[in-house]
């Protein structure tokens, strides 16, 4: 054997362990268990994530809510408390600015409104009034808190995935959708 046939060769097996090294460490992590302390989304991921497509829930005109998978829009849903007062106006404020900043994604994105919507709230083509719903209030983390007011990012499938927790940063959420909505 000459040099440069060794040479290649184990140019070759470098290679092959290089590539065979890295898929053998991935495989052994990913059948470990192990698994990032932090993940990429901003909002808290919910385990196990709730499913709404079982609940019966009504728009404020009383025709019943339809989940459409086939459509791909996200949800933003928002429970506001009876006599939520100036706190609801502004988190509609924000709910508005994050829909009209998704541009030409918007139309992806729906803002379900469970409860009293503010008087004097802009109206948009993603804004969707709800009846309150109990069945919804108990599947939510901190439904018994009635200061809270947490946001929640559903999916096309009615699966409750991502919570935003009172106060939240609103370009994380922004961000998130980023990421979902294309």
């Amino acid at each position: 054997m000459t040099t440069q046939q060794t040479r290649s060769r184990l140019q070759l097996l470098l290679v092959a362990a290089f590539f065979l090294g890295s898929f053998g460490v991935a495989a052994a992590l990913f059948f470990g268990g192990w698994k990032p302390t932090q993940t990429r989304n901003i909002g808290q991921m919910l385990d196990p994530y709730p499913m709404l497509q079982s609940l019966e829930l009504k728009r404020a005109d009383g025709s019943a809510w339809q989940w459409q998978p086939a459509s791909r829009h996200w949800h933003i849903v928002f429970v506001a408390p009876e006599g939520c007062g100036q706190a609801c106006a502004a988190m509609h404020d924000v709910m508005h600015r994050i829909w009209v900043s998704e541009g030409r994604h918007a139309e992806k994105l729906k803002v379900l409104w469970f409860g009293p919507v503010p008087e004097g709230a802009a109206e948009f083509s993603g804004f969707v009034p709800m009846q309150p719903s109990a069945e919804l209030a108990a599947l939510l983390p901190d439904a018994a808190t009635p200061d809270a007011l947490p946001a929640y990012l559903a999916d096309a499938n009615g699966y409750l995935v991502l919570r935003y927790a009172p106060g939240f940063n609103p370009s994380g959420l922004r961000k998130d959708l980023g990421r979902v909505l294309k």
